[in-house]
């Protein structure tokens, strides 16, 4: 079985892209527009990032038919990290499984420790370290905290917290 062409990957990558920038649009046509106060409907979001990746994923498309990507190098091409994408998935299910039972700063945590690990992975340090495992829980609970506050205590947004209380 031959390998097909790197502009012929290149390609589907692009359209890939492409694809999920036209899904995107084709969710934020069913939000409603209604401005609020800040001037900004609820739908402005997802219409931003829907259009930047049907830029990109044009911009990629051409790129790829005309000569594929020009400063990659083969030596650039790299085996895909599957170990790593469990780790980071694992992390994204375990937040969505997680948010409404543990709350948002650990359920946060939690992703950020495994996505962490994924990364690690992909750049061949398989070992897990308690220290090093320690370290990113407390790295995580030092983003994951500030955010659930300044959402919570200062924008009056409800995330899912593990007390009452606004604070945890």
């Amino acid at each position: 079985m031959t390998q097909p062409h790197p502009s012929t990957l290149q390609t589907i990558v692009a359209s890939g892209v492409l694809l999920i920038g036209l899904g995107l649009a084709a969710g934020a046509v069913s939000i409603p527009s209604a401005a609020g106060y800040g001037g900004v409907g609820p739908n402005f979001l997802p219409w931003l990032v829907s259009v930047a990746l049907m830029v990109c994923g044009v911009f990629m498309v051409w790129e790829s038919r005309t000569g594929g990507f020009r400063a990659m190098d083969d030596a650039d091409c790299v085996a895909p990290c599957w170990s790593g994408f469990a780790w980071v998935s694992s992390g994204l299910l375990a937040n969505a499984a997680l948010i409404t039972t543990i709350g948002f700063i650990f359920s946060c945590t939690l992703c950020f420790v495994l996505a962490v690990q994924g990364l690690r992975g992909s750049e061949g340090k398989t070992d897990l370290q308690v220290s090093r495992l320690v370290k990113d829980t407390l790295i995580g609970i030092a983003i994951a905290a500030p955010v659930y506050w300044m959402f919570t205590q200062f924008l009056a947004i409800n995330l899912p917290g593990l007390t009452s209380t606004g604070w945890l």
